[in-house]
């Protein structure tokens, strides 16, 4: 039976909406209630939403009082969401950001301590991730453990055959060996004034290069025995070898070694052999300390040198074994293919900063630190010369850069120590790979900063530059080069 409106307490209203043949709306209770149930679901959702969102902010933004325990304020990514792992992840996957850690395209890994262990900052920490030339750390800590900072290495001449002290003539040969990693140009002209000094000054025979010497950062014997032959005679030295030598001589302030030009000329063959049974030994040359080495290789991140040590070392498989067993890390967490950080290599965020541990330990035993063999951004030549370059950034930050341009779709890498005004130093090893380079060292830039920032800013270690008598800028080889595994200085 039909009710009218009217009957049923709903009041017809001029101009509302048609409902059948009436026009009709709710009541006055109605409207009120589904307006208010509407705001509270628009107030909860509010709620909600700050709720997750604030924290978040307030992780990125706020800054740390400098005498609040750093233990109590780590950062972990939020429980439920994880970080993509190299296994599966995918670009497009979520990623629960904690203090200090910006979102970037790719795969990510983060650690930060401080002196004492207190975690600032973590982020995928047993992960797997390719470090590429930050390897180098492990290749130094293996070498200062085994040979210690004062180590030198050594190449000696050798002759058979006789000398006549009237014409400076060896009627012989002459032979040279060595494994020294750093021989160059200046090395070769020194060997050839200290030769002058025995009174030789020809030779009529052969030069025979043992096989192990190498020079001027090349892996072919052949051709580091030509570069040698023609930097030890004057008539055929290049000008890049004159200008290494007087570089050195000048940063020496050995001037009495500029007054003459040494010179050795060899009317034979350059030939790879070994030193023929009854050579005379004539003299040795001992490398630059293991510690200066280091430090051109590191400011350089030069392969070639991080290979030759290597080798010395065992290989990858030795300075695996090293660092491992020295410093306790699982096996499982560093895996190498290469000393000098090209190819495929594996370490995790967490073993990687143990390693650093383990180098500033092992410098400590000599009253080194890290500054020592490390670039200071933003001071010293080489990978870290452009960055950090802010008059307030300048020589805060202490690091070791890895770059691989195509390796695991992009690999990069910088673990070291950062300073900051409150008298902190804080530790931190930043990995990441599958993406762009350029856009990983500009977020890597970001997380140092804010860590920095968050702790009165940054402030620069207590260093005094050293002038490197070798420029290594140009040095690396052109396989690697070409390929893109290889670290641009102004990067």
């Amino acid at each position: 039976m039909y009710i009218p409106a009217q009957a049923r307490g709903i009041k017809k209203v001029p101009g509302a909406a048609m409902q059948g043949s009436c026009y009709y709306c709710l009541p006055r209770v109605a409207v009120i209630f589904m307006f208010s149930r509407l705001l509270a679901q628009l107030i909860l959702s509010f709620l909600l939403l700050a709720g997750i969102v604030a924290p978040v902010a307030a992780q990125q933004t706020a800054p740390i009082a400098p005498n609040q325990p750093l233990a109590t304020r780590s950062r972990e990514v939020s429980t439920g969401q994880s970080t993509p792992s190299p296994a599966n992840a995918t670009d497009s996957q979520a990623i629960a950001y904690p203090a200090y850690l910006t979102p970037v395209a790719g795969y990510q890994g983060v650690l930060a301590e401080t002196i004492d262990g207190a975690t600032i900052a973590s982020q995928a920490v047993e992960d797997k991730f390719n470090p590429a030339s930050s390897v180098k750390l492990a290749t130094a800590y293996a070498a200062l453990q085994t040979f210690g900072p004062e180590h030198r290495f050594v190449t000696a001449v050798w002759r058979t055959g006789t000398i006549d002290p009237a014409t400076g003539t060896v009627n012989g040969d002459l032979i040279i060996a060595g494994r020294d990693p750093s021989f160059h140009y200046e090395h070769a002209v020194m060997l050839a004034r200290r030769l002058n000094d025995l009174g030789i000054r020809t030779v009529t025979g052969n030069l025979i290069i043992a096989p192990g010497f190498t020079m001027n950062f090349s892996w072919n014997a052949k051709r580091s025995g030509e570069d040698f032959r023609d930097t030890l005679d004057a008539a055929r030295r290049s000008g890049a070898a004159t200008r290494a030598w007087l570089d050195e001589r000048q940063l020496l302030n050995d001037n009495a070694s500029l007054s003459s030009v040494p010179s050795v000329v060899i009317s034979g063959e350059v030939i790879v052999d070994a030193a023929p049974p009854g050579a005379v030994p004539l003299l040795m040359h001992k490398s630059s300390k293991l510690v200066d080495v280091l430090k051109v290789l590191l400011c350089y991140s030069n392969n070639f040198m991080a290979e030759r040590i290597g080798d010395t070392l065992g290989g990858p498989q030795g300075v695996t074994t090293t660092v491992t067993k020295s410093l306790n890390i699982n096996t499982d967490e560093v895996s190498l293919s290469s000393t000098s950080g090209l190819g495929i290599n594996r370490v995790t965020p967490r073993a990687m900063m143990k390693i650093l541990r383990g180098l500033r330990t092992e410098l400590a035993k000599s009253k080194l630190t890290l500054p020592d063999i490390l670039p200071v951004a933003g001071v010293d030549p080489g990978t870290l010369e452009q960055r950090y370059t802010d008059p307030l950034e300048r020589g805060s930050v202490v690091a070791k850069t890895g770059t691989l341009v195509y390796t695991d779709g992009g690999a990069s890498s910088l673990v070291g120590q950062m300073r900051t005004k409150t008298g902190r130093v804080v530790l931190f090893v930043i990995m990441n790979q599958r993406g762009s380079v350029i856009r990983f060292r500009e977020n890597q830039d970001r997380i140092v900063a804010a860590i920095q920032n968050s702790l009165g800013g940054p402030a620069p270690f207590d260093y005094f530059p050293v002038k490197l008598s070798m420029r290594l800028a140009d040095s690396k080889s052109e396989a690697p080069k070409n390929a893109g595994e290889y670290e641009p200085k102004d990067q």
